[in-house]
């Protein structure tokens, strides 16, 4: 973003909480080291989208309450921030993405020279573009892990390349940015893990409800391509375009979400006896362990450790509960 945009420069960084209140989100900031510091803070709004670049200047800690009705998409620019949320924290680092459900509280400690570049996207253009996906959303509304890797989102830093060139554009119309919001709903829906179900597209195809039944009963196997195109009776090149149609993915990369997914289940299952983590990689054809645990971490904002140590305490709470139970 440039000067176009440029709301604040070197200002008061209350002032700029005060207007990001007003545009961006609710919050409250305190100053770790209470001097003098200048913030700045470029905005723009763009087809229901609200763009922001923002700087406190200092060490600053943020609040929030939620937000509500809107998601927010904070990419980290520069510095470093410690996020805080639903019992958990990491150290955001620059090329990182931090993705805030509506409703969920947040504290934000920010560096010095931390630097964002935020997304404010309204939760009603998440739900249109699930609809037209014809993906079923959940009653309790969808939501996204809080952690990603923009190397992990092919094609995403582009986009919003894009999407700010169209913003700082005098002449930009309406339709054109009707038309980039509803892209970036739809690349967060098919790229980043969320608790949406994909099976309204299995209704009425009974070729891809055959192959995806297929891959269900055999997950832990190796599958190749030429499988699957001669259950659907089909060439590669036209199961690609089945799959691209009703997943937006290609096949092997829906299968290894689908394995993905297993583990995550059986790690997270506090009924289930784990060994170890590499059991269930490998059991699930996972052969190289540091790719697995990037992609694990990628997809669903955590290390496959993060979701066993939770399955612990799980089973440790169980078991306090069923020996209370007792006297």
């Amino acid at each position: 973003m440039n000067q176009k945009s440029q709301i604040f420069a070197h200002t008061d960084p209350y002032a700029v909480s005060d207007y990001v209140n007003q545009y961006v989100g609710s919050h409250s900031i305190r100053l770790l080291k209470g001097r003098d510091s200048k913030s700045s803070l470029n905005h723009r709004n763009f087809g229901g989208l609200d763009l922001c670049r923002i700087s406190y200047g200092d060490s600053v800690r943020v609040t929030s309450p939620g937000l509500e009705t809107c998601y927010h998409l904070q990419l980290l620019l520069k510095g470093h921030c410690l996020w805080r949320g639903n019992g958990l924290e990491h150290y955001f680092a620059p090329g990182e993405l931090l993705v805030i459900n509506p409703d969920d509280r947040a504290e934000l400690t920010y560096s010095e020279e931390c630097e964002k570049f935020i997304v404010k996207l309204p939760s009603v253009i998440i739900d249109s573009a699930c609809n037209e996906l014809n993906w079923q959303k959940p009653s309790g509304g969808i939501r996204f892990p809080p952690r990603h890797s923009l190397q992990q989102l092919n094609g995403f830093i582009n986009l919003l390349g894009l999407v700010c060139d169209e913003a700082e554009h005098n002449m930009s119309m309406t339709l054109v940015a009707e038309h980039y919001t509803k892209i970036i709903a739809t690349k967060l829906l098919e790229t980043l893990s969320s608790n949406v179900s994909r099976k309204g597209f299995v209704e009425g195809n009974p070729c891809f409800e055959r192959v995806v039944q297929f891959i269900e009963e055999n997950v832990k196997r190796s599958i190749s391509l030429e499988q699957l195109a001669e259950l659907a009776l089909m060439s590669p090149r036209s199961l690609y375009t089945m799959f691209e149609k009703h997943t937006g993915t290609t096949p092997m990369n829906y299968i290894r979400n689908r394995k993905l997914e297993c583990v995550r289940a059986c790690l997270s299952n506090p009924t289930t006896n784990i060994r170890s983590i590499t059991e269930v990689a490998l059991d699930y054809g996972f052969l190289h362990l540091g790719r697995f645990a990037e992609k694990y971490r990628s997809t669903f904002g955590e290390l496959p450790s993060d979701t066993l140590s939770r399955h612990k305490m799980k089973c440790i709470d169980s078991r306090e509960s069923s020996l209370s139970s007792l006297f």
